[in-house]
This record gives structure tokens, sequence and C-alpha cells, in this order.
């Protein structure tokens, strides 16, 4: 009596698999998301993007890490994804010369939204062609590692993905309550 067939591992799928459970935690935060929330400032101090005589919006860029910045608003946690997203694709799949000051905020919420979707989309088109052997070599790794294996990179996706959702959740929330009076 033999045992159930088992697939061979395939470190391609599980990544892909971590992906997708990251891209539902960000459709549930980017849902009914607005412009208002976007753009509201949970405290006097934190990062945000500021609109330039152009129009554009252009986000603060952090000199350190440091808790004392603040907490970010949403419009820069999500200017965030769209930059290092947009940066991994080029580097990785493109002519690896986008600049951070190339990469603006859409704008709107709705922006943001479609914005999210077009890299998501980019994104998943390149991880369907991704072989065991393509994760593990380090040629398309450029950014934001060198000489390590792609699969580092599309982990590190994953991660940041899931680590900026998880923070505009957060600021939603605290955008529900702003002035509600109920403090620690």
């Amino acid at each position: 009596m033999s045992g159930p067939a088992t697939q061979p591992y395939d470190p391609a799928m599980h990544l892909r698999r971590q992906f997708d459970t990251a891209w539902k935690l960000a459709g549930l935060h980017l849902s009914g998301l607005t412009t208002d929330e976007c753009l509201w400032r949970p405290a006097n101090k934190g990062l945000h993007v500021q609109q330039d005589a152009d129009g554009h919006w252009r986000a603060d860029w952090p000199e350190h890490e440091g808790y004392d910045l603040g907490p970010p608003s949403i419009a820069w946690l999500s200017w965030h994804i769209i930059f290092w997203w947009s940066t991994v694709l080029d580097q990785s799949f493109a002519a690896a010369q986008l600049t951070r000051d190339e990469v603006l905020w859409p704008g709107t919420a709705e922006s943001v939204r479609a914005r999210l979707n077009d890299l998501h989309d980019q994104w998943c088109g390149q991880l369907a062609h991704m072989t065991a052997g393509a994760l593990a070599s380090s040629e398309l790794t450029r950014w934001p590692f060198k000489d390590r294996p792609f699969g580092d990179v599309v982990a590190w996706v994953n991660l940041e993905l899931t680590k900026n959702a998880a923070e505009i959740g957060y600021a939603r929330f605290l955008y529900a309550v702003r002035g509600t009076g109920h403090a620690c």
C-alpha cells in the first residue's frame, strides 16, 4: 500500500501563494480607501507627500528610519509601495534606470488602486514564468539586494507588501476613530 502521491517541491509556487496572501491583505485595506484618508496625517510629524508647483505629488524621503520621524500618512505608505515595486520591476526586468524622484504619488485613492493593480499585474506576469532555477539564480537580482538568489527578492516583495498593507490598515483604523476622544 502506498501513500498519497507527493508533488516535487516548487519554491516558485510557494512564493506565489505567499504573494497571493499578501495581495489579499493589501486589497482588504485598499478597498474603499478614500483620498481624504490618504492625505490625513496621523500626527503633526511624519512622512507624507507634498504637491509641487507642477501639481505632482512627491514623497518625503527620510534621512533615517527612527521612530522619532513620526507615523507616515497613507499617501506616503502607498507611494512607498509604488516606489519599491516599480524599482524592483525596473531593476530586474527593464532598463534599471528608474530613480526615486521619478516615482510620484498618483494623487487620489482611486489612482493608487489603479497603479498598484498595474504593478500587481506586471509582477504576476513575471512570476508566472519563474522556475526554481530562475529563483536560485542571482542574474535578475539587482535591487534591493545584489549577489543573492532572485527568490530572496520575491520573498522580500511578499514581506514588504504585507508590512505596508498592515501599516495602511492600522492608519485606517486611526482615521476611523480620529476625534472620538477615546484615548488610552
